[in-house]
């Protein structure tokens, strides 16, 4: 079976364990690469990552990116939205379509 994880500061991805996801604090890159790594060979197939996080850590998110598993989806936290979650959904979008359709 498949689980779900959420990595990111504490603050921002506490409220993931009342729904069962396992949550991964992480403070800096090297604990957040290190942890990403783990999820992913430990069978994690949707791992949600504050947007904050994921900039830091993008060239790692990117090994994954043509990955079946895990999904990695950036969320905003509680510092607020800075947009890498909308792009990416853009680029899937455009990536399946053909064309931007979402902007």
């Amino acid at each position: 079976m498949y689980k779900i994880a959420a990595m990111g500061d504490r603050n921002s991805i506490y409220g993931f364990v009342s729904l069962g996801i396992g949550i991964f604090p992480a403070d800096d890159t090297v604990q957040a690469v290190k942890t990403l790594r783990r999820l992913a060979d430990n069978g994690y197939a949707v791992i949600f990552i504050t947007e904050a996080l994921a900039a830091d850590i993008q060239t790692e998110i990117d090994k994954y990116k043509n990955e079946p598993l895990p999904a990695i989806i950036p969320i905003p936290g509680i510092s607020g939205n800075n947009g890498i979650g909308m792009k990416q959904v853009s680029q899937f979008v455009e990536r399946a379509v053909g064309s931007d359709i979402v902007n």
